[in-house]
């Protein structure tokens, strides 16, 4: 069996908040209402998950409510942050902690624990790594929201009708894997076609089926010419004399 100390934790992470904004920066007043958070020990789901709803004590925006569906009433009577923070940290002290866009969450729950009077961040207890920042450098110049990045990788999200933290936290958990080149065998994965989809596909073609189609003599002269300009200008292997 592995030492504890050996292995590699990561709590891959999302939340919802009571606002958005272009910057990914709590402004205007905006509190977290949803934190998801699933674990992985060696790059395997471990099945613990940590997920609770907040009361912001404020309105929720209606803009907000579009995309994760959850209203004021739906939280009225959910715990405050300064409740359940204690559960939270411990829960991910000293894990890698993962998240798409994570400027966005991270400044989110750094907000939380200052409004309730702590002096930490997530930062002096957890390292943070961008899922994002990663799906960029990967993909540059394209789509990298998590809808986009499902679609690339063949991951079935249909079943994201609305954001939400923890099912947010599950996917974002598959594409991680998927965006870091390792083992992306998760318990949701439905059946084995799906993760064939991702893998290479070899091509077997029967040597009687292929088609072998020969230069023309115009484009071997022209071939020829070629090599002549090649071995002019230097040696060109494939005039040289070959080995019986």
């Amino acid at each position: 069996m592995m030492n504890e100390a050996n292995e590699k934790r990561q709590i891959v992470f999302d939340t919802e908040t009571t606002g958005m904004n272009f910057d990914g920066l709590p402004h205007e007043g905006h509190r977290v209402i949803e934190i998801g958070c699933v674990e992985l020990v060696n790059r395997k789901l471990t099945g613990r998950h940590y997920h609770v709803y907040l009361n912001p004590e404020r309105t929720i925006d209606a803009k907000a409510i579009e995309v994760h569906g959850i209203t004021d009433e739906r939280v009225a009577n959910e715990p405050l942050f300064s409740a359940i923070q204690a559960d939270f940290l411990a829960f991910i002290r000293g894990a890698e902690l993962i998240a798409h866009n994570a400027m966005f969450d991270v400044g989110f729950i750094n907000q939380e624990l200052q409004l309730s009077g702590a002096t930490q961040r997530l930062e002096d207890d957890c390292s943070i790594t961008d899922t994002l920042v990663m799906a960029k450098k990967n993909f540059p110049g394209q789509k990298n929201n998590l809808d986009a990045l499902c679609k690339r990788y063949g991951i079935d999200n249909a079943h994201r009708t609305l954001h939400g933290a923890l099912l947010d936290a599950e996917i974002l958990a598959d594409v991680y894997l998927r965006l870091s080149g390792g083992q992306a065998e998760l318990n949701w994965i439905a059946n084995d076609m799906q993760q064939d989809a991702m893998q290479s596909m070899q091509l077997k073609v029967a040597a009687e089926q292929l088609c072998v189609l020969a230069a023309s003599s115009d484009e071997a002269e022209a071939h020829q010419q070629k090599l002549t300009q090649i071995q002019a200008s230097g040696a060109c292997i494939w005039l040289e004399p070959q080995e019986a």
